[in-house]
């Protein structure tokens, strides 16, 4: 068929019109950046030559902000427009979190992809991705001692397989979470071994020293982070005769961020992964990156600048993207990395203190610690997010207020030592299974390892083959978990934990495993027992229909948003604790009983009548009694 000049004049107006459509979309897109950019500019560019004093690389790292915002896929781009247009998106009563490791949960990252649905049946809609980057088999800290930031782990598949996983988990909601390890490399990275080899570039961007003199005035101050398995800060390569800074393991050399090269080459590792499709980056060891001769290397100011930087980079070319600060150290040192309302640093910080508490509070059954950690954070402006968990992969470091229970008569190193023994199931009525971790016999100081429900007494109680005590440990495990899903911010499980899944200790097998007892809670997805989460009498349907129904009241009740106002309430009995909160005319208590007795509250809310959410009770808010590990959530009627 011949073409007529009518249809020949059409191709050429849709072919134009086509052509300025897409003009018109790189013009909108163009101005957004421009904006955004502009906005941030004037800090942005102070805090970088306040740090490194050197235009040219500031230049540098500008072009590849806008080189990446380019290369951004539009239906990133689409989110980041959404999200900038509800700041708020992921401080609502909807989040719930999931952390997993990939070959554990389901091999690799296709695995991942298939297991989604399950994912979605247990209320989640945000997953944490365990360290995949590319790692030295033997020598990764878990996945901790990146070589190349820019490989998966072959065993778990490609990048192109991780865009798959987050583009499926976009399409079902489902937020997707990552770790980005900015303190250190692993000695395998290719910038270590051209340090190695003797390359002057190279060798700058980490700490080299060819004698011990400064080494040695470094560790009069900074404290040693594994005394006992990974003892000083400094790690002799006799094969080139240096000294290179290992704050953690020797095979993890620590990053030089007084060069700018090391910061612009990390953000624009950092722009390259969000690009990929990852919503909340996990910033690995945030207060250690920053080093500073004479100080603790710890918290620096420079650490702050650094944060504040990255914040405003994100905000620019994918601000879709949540920072998740690991800041493992007490409330007051944990909330500066929030920044502050006009000039913010982490969107979100992990609730390391009162996780730690929580256990505490288990083995002695007195609330009064945790309530003053409640109180602490409760004070803090509600834009703070904190994420809040029972267990995750680490180890639980005893980091409790000590000056606090010296008032109640405790001793700092015999109380370390209770909780030790109390979770080894060797004192004080205990019911717990674990193993200790990197214990010194010098200080007497010792982490914890195990999962929430071998802690709780489902493991003893599983093999001693005791009814009774397996429903007061399902108890215990679902009560703590009721805990959690009312403190404010976004509560995270640890997978298997919906089904409460015990300690693995089959990693003794691995000799590259055996000497971190950190693996025994960091054991293989029980796929054969998650199925009997649909048969009733087990203790998976036990344990995951209860999580699944306080999911569900917390995704239905307003009053659970991160906002919200919440306190405690003294309840006049050391075991219990209360919790309020408030939103919207809207009003909560929740009542927790941590121990094995039957308790009473003595509150006295005389304001009408409360419904309990769970069992659709009516009842008065007033001397409340509450069965052994029970739990109540009141709702003003």
């Amino acid at each position: 068929m011949k073409t007529t000049v009518k249809q020949k004049q059409g191709k050429k107006a849709a072919v134009k019109s086509e052509s300025e459509a897409m003009e018109m979309n790189q013009r909108i897109e163009a101005e957004i950046y421009r904006k955004r950019f502009e906005r941030h500019l004037d800090e942005l560019r102070w805090l970088y030559m306040e740090l490194y004093n050197n235009g040219s690389m500031f230049s540098e790292l500008c072009d590849n902000m806008l080189r990446y915002y380019q290369e951004r896929k539009e239906g990133l781009k689409s989110s980041d427009r959404e999200r900038e247009s509800d700041p708020g998106w992921y401080r609502q009563n909807n989040m719930f979190g999931m952390m997993l490791y990939i070959d554990n949960f389901a091999g690799n990252l296709n695995g991942v992809r298939d297991k989604l649905d399950y994912i979605e049946s247990c209320g989640v809609n945000y997953i944490h991705l365990m360290p995949f980057l590319d790692t030295p088999e033997g020598r990764s800290d878990g996945g901790y001692a990146v070589a190349d930031f820019r490989k998966v782990q072959e065993k778990l598949g490609t990048m192109e397989d991780l865009e798959q996983l987050t583009e499926t988990c976009h399409q079902k909601k489902i937020n997707v979470c990552m770790d980005f390890v900015m303190n250190h490399t692993s000695e395998d990275h290719e910038w270590a071994k051209r340090a190695r080899a003797g390359e002057g570039e190279y060798m700058s961007r980490y700490f080299f020293f060819d004698n011990f003199a400064i080494p040695q005035q470094f560790e009069q101050t900074v404290p040693q982070v594994f005394p006992t398995t990974a003892p000083g800060n400094f790690t002799w390569l006799p094969d080139i005769g240096h000294y290179v800074m290992t704050t953690f393991y020797p095979y993890q050399w620590d990053l030089n961020y007084r060069n700018p090269r090391v910061f612009n080459e990390m953000m624009y590792n950092f722009l390259y992964l969000a690009n990929r499709g990852i919503d909340v980056i996990r910033i690995d060891a945030v207060p250690y990156i920053w080093k500073e001769l004479g100080t603790s290397c710890r918290n620096l100011r420079q650490v702050h600048t650094i944060v504040r930087m990255m914040r405003m980079i994100s905000e620019i070319v994918c601000p879709g993207i949540l920072l998740l600060g690991e800041v493992v150290m007490e409330p007051e040192k944990v909330a500066p990395y929030f920044g502050t309302v006009e000039k913010p640093e982490c969107h979100m910080l992990y609730n390391v203190t009162t996780m730690a508490t929580t256990w505490h509070t288990v083995a002695t059954r007195d609330v009064r610690l945790l309530k003053k950690q409640l109180d602490i954070v409760n004070a803090l402006p509600k834009d703070y997010t904190f994420q809040n968990y029972l267990r995750c992969h680490d180890d639980i470091g005893w980091g409790l207020d000590y000056g606090f229970l010296a008032q109640q008569g405790m001793d700092e190193r015999l109380h370390k030592q209770y909780l030790n023994d109390y979770f080894e199931g060797k004192t004080g009525a205990s019911n717990s299974r674990g193993e200790l971790y990197n214990s010194d016999p010098v200080t007497g100081d010792a982490r914890f390892c195990g999962t929430t429900a071998s802690m709780c007494g489902i493991e003893k109680a599983g093999f001693e083959k005791d009814d009774e005590a397996m429903k007061r440990a399902i108890q215990l495990d679902v009560m703590l978990h009721a805990y959690m899903f009312m403190q404010s911010g976004i509560p995270v499980l640890y997978s298997g934990d919906e089904i409460g899944q015990v300690n693995d200790y089959t990693y003794k097998e691995d000799p590259d495993k055996a000497t971190d007892s950190r693996y025994i809670h960091r054991g293989a997805m029980r796929w054969e027992l998650a199925e009997k989460t649909m048969e009733p009498g087990s203790v998976e349907y036990a344990v995951f229909t209860r999580l699944r129904e306080l999911e569900d009241i917390r995704k239905r009740e307003k009053v659970f948003v991160s906002y919200a106002e919440s306190w405690t309430v003294e309840t006049w009995d050391k075991s219990v604790l209360c919790i309020g909160r408030y939103y919207d005319g809207e009003k909560l208590y929740g009542l927790f009983n941590f121990s094995e007795n039957d308790r009473t509250a003595w509150i006295n809310e005389r304001d009408g009548k409360y419904i309990d959410l769970l069992s659709g009770q009516i009842m008065e808010a007033v001397g409340v009694n509450i069965p052994a590990y029970g739990f109540y959530y009141l709702k003003k009627l």
